[in-house]
């Protein structure tokens, strides 16, 4: 008896790499992507008040839904800007699949009291009593 070499084509033997490449690139193409939505998150023309004495946030609730009131009183989520109603539609539709969350108004100082009180009236009729103002603890040093 005689024994029978095998032998091994180019297609038995190598490793297709093709999969991992396309993965590996689609995992770039959406760092890429998304790395720069955390600076679109809020409206840079909301200039803050200052809080020096207002207590610093230690911990964040990644469940935290920001929300931005501008000095027109316009209100803003994400990257939309929406009217009361459809805010009040949001926050029960929020509230019914997940419980209230936490909810932070980021308010430009010229706003007045009447807007960002509306915002507030919205969570206090869906349960959300957690709210919470964005504001500025510390003036930024000039660069030198």
């Amino acid at each position: 008896m005689s024994k029978k070499r095998r032998t091994f084509g180019a297609e038995e033997g190598g490793i297709n790499m093709t999969p991992m490449i396309d993965i590996v690139f689609q995992m770039i193409i959406f760092f890429v992507c998304t790395i720069d939505l955390d600076k679109k998150q809020f409206d840079e023309r909301i200039k803050l008040t200052m809080a020096p004495h207002g207590k610093a946030v230690e911990e964040k609730d990644p469940r935290t839904i920001i929300v931005e009131v501008n000095s027109r009183g316009d209100i803003r989520m994400g990257n939309a800007y929406m009217s009361e109603g459809t805010f009040a539609a949001i926050m029960k539709k929020t509230v019914a699949a997940y419980g209230p969350m936490p909810v932070v108004i980021r308010g430009d100082g010229k706003t007045r009291h009447v807007h960002i009180k509306r915002v507030m009236e919205i969570c206090s009729k869906f349960g959300i009593w957690k709210v919470q103002f964005a504001a500025i603890k510390d003036k930024a040093k000039p660069a030198k």
